[in-house]
């Protein structure tokens, strides 16, 4: 993506010092662009827990480079010492932000490919390129994916604006915007590039539809109001931010033509698991009949859950999220101040679980599908063992999470 006219990724290697991963540091955002240096496993995890990046793509290529910096920082002696190190990193790493699915994922991608290296005879420095390549290619892989859903996407709102166009001819009238609600960021400040609801949105802008996008703030932490509305005003996007209640209004009123989101973990049979407030969303949409789809790639799939309303672990940060709010006032100076009286306990719950009955479709980089088993199935084929493997173990276990996601 653009920013001020300069191509950028959200995350990248040093190009004079390998050993140094840069990030776009979304705390500043959106009153400063400003880049941010780790050089440690500890400082990696810090930057993912106190959503420095954030988003269930860049999460995991986040992981994907931290475990990069294990490998570089592990004993160089002893293989055994070496992975029990890049083990022990990887929990660190997990443990940072539990709901996103793609953390577990690109940690585990990291030591099942240089296990099989190590097992191929690589030796400790080997394992230190390969852990590097790896890396690189999880954040290469997440942007390419992001395109194709980009791609996928733009046939929904191609046929939402010819649909737009036939009727607006039929009562003489010209041809209608259309509008796209979003909820949260799950743009490319969420992932590697170009997004994953957004990327959709990007692809009809470009394609030349006209289209307009109500962004919610999506409180705690208003990632739509400062992330987003950021990046759709970087691309030249038309957008209107509106507080997180309004949503139902604008769909109430014909102000909406479909929703898309993102996604955080979403089951192999279709629940979705995204930014708290996306349930209530769905739930508008549904009782409005407006098209709701969730956008993800196949990295943010549970492959091991059925059930993601009990299952999802949800993550529950500090309250302050809840009780403080950060701007900048008249001078340009950030600071945060406080919304609620100082007794006033608050909860701050970051997700919550849309149950596929709501859910209108899946964008992934694949192709778009039904939110269902079957459906996800048919697009991902080579999945079939490990959720038969699951649902096996869950029968006799009692338990809807037995096998752990590859």
């Amino acid at each position: 993506m653009n920013v001020h006219g300069k191509p950028m990724r959200t995350i990248w290697l040093d190009s004079h010092d390998p050993t140094v991963i840069q990030i776009i540091d979304q705390q500043k955002l959106p009153f400063e662009l400003a880049i941010m240096n780790a050089t440690s496993v500890s400082e990696v995890a810090t930057i993912i827990r106190d959503m420095h990046v954030r988003g269930a793509g860049l999460i995991g290529a986040t992981a994907g480079y931290g475990m990069y910096l294990a490998a570089l920082h592990a004993p160089k002696t002893d293989v055994d010492a070496f992975f029990t190190t890049l083990q022990t990193a990887g929990e660190t790493l997990k443990a940072t932000r539990p709901t996103a699915v793609n953390l577990a994922w690109a940690v585990q991608r990291q030591l099942d490919t240089l296990r099989e290296h190590a097992s191929a005879g690589a030796s400790l420095s080997d394992l230190i390129t390969h852990a590097r390549m790896i890396a690189n290619d999880i954040a290469d892989e997440d942007a390419d994916f992001c395109r194709r859903i980009g791609e996928h996407g733009l046939a929904l709102i191609a046929d939402i604006a010819r649909q737009k166009d036939t009727q607006q001819k039929a009562a003489k009238q010209q041809g209608d915007t259309v509008n796209i609600l979003t909820h949260c960021n799950a743009g490319w400040l969420a992932f590697v590039d170009y997004g994953s609801a957004t990327a959709p949105i990007y692809a009809a802008f470009d394609a030349g539809i006209p289209i307009h996008v109500w962004v919610d703030e999506t409180r705690p932490r208003n990632q739509g109001a400062s992330l987003t509305a950021w990046e759709l005003a970087e691309h030249g996007v038309p957008h209107t931010v509106i507080v997180d209640n309004a949503g139902g209004h604008l769909m109430q009123h014909g102000k909406v033509d479909m929703v898309i989101v993102g996604s955080d973990r979403t089951t192999y049979t279709g629940d979705v698991g995204n930014k708290i407030g996306t349930y209530l969303k769905a739930l508008a949409a549904k009782d409005n009949g407006i098209p709701f789809y969730a956008a993800l790639p196949s990295s943010t799939f549970d492959w091991a859950l059925a059930d993601g309303v009990t299952g999802t672990p949800i993550e529950e940060r500090d309250p302050k999220e809840v009780t403080h709010i950060r701007g900048a006032d008249e001078t340009g100076i950030v600071r945060d101040v406080r919304l609620t009286p100082n007794v006033s306990a608050a909860a701050n719950y970051g997700f919550d679980v849309t149950p596929r009955r709501l859910v209108t479709g899946l964008i992934t980089e694949r192709g778009v599908c039904e939110a269902s088993a079957e459906s996800i199935l048919e697009l991902y084929p080579e999945k079939r063992e490990i959720v038969a493997a699951n649902q096996e173990a869950s029968e006799q276990e009692g338990n809807t999470r037995v096998v752990p996601s590859p």
